[in-house]
């Protein structure tokens, strides 16, 4: 099993565990620390929407309370007729755990795939160096 098929079995499979019960639209992803480590995160609705959480932040949550901060590989799927990009938030909070060149595979449950990385996501990303 290659480590980008490993990650797409980790998000499907947490996928499954998304609370949606609003939007019906489920997400999981599956990030690779820098470490080697595998950490999922699915989408969580709540009746008052801006106060979800999208599956991308769940994994890099999960990450950090591993004491985990560097991504190397990042893995998101959900159930739409092409691969979905994640949302404007969860593109920073990618650009700050990873470097730009790290890998991003957006996929659908039926194995479409589109390759990326974050820069290319999340272009001119504002980043710590902008504060001094």
């Amino acid at each position: 099993m290659t480590q980008t098929s490993e990650l797409r079995e980790a998000a499907l499979s947490v996928r499954g565990n998304a609370h949606a019960p609003y939007s019906g639209f489920k997400v999981g992803a599956a990030i690779r620390a820098a470490s080697g480590r595998v950490y999922r995160g699915c989408n969580v609705e709540n009746v008052a929407y801006p106060e979800g959480t999208c599956a991308e932040a769940g994994a890099i949550a999960a990450m950090v309370a591993e004491g985990e901060t560097r991504l190397a590989e990042v893995y998101v799927v959900a159930g739409s007729p092409a691969p979905v990009p994640p949302c404007g938030g969860c593109r920073q909070k990618l650009a700050e755990f990873g470097a730009g060149d790290v890998a991003v595979t957006l996929a659908t449950v039926d194995g479409a795939e589109r390759a990326t990385t974050i820069a290319a996501l999340l272009p001119g990303a504002f980043d710590a160096g902008h504060m001094a």
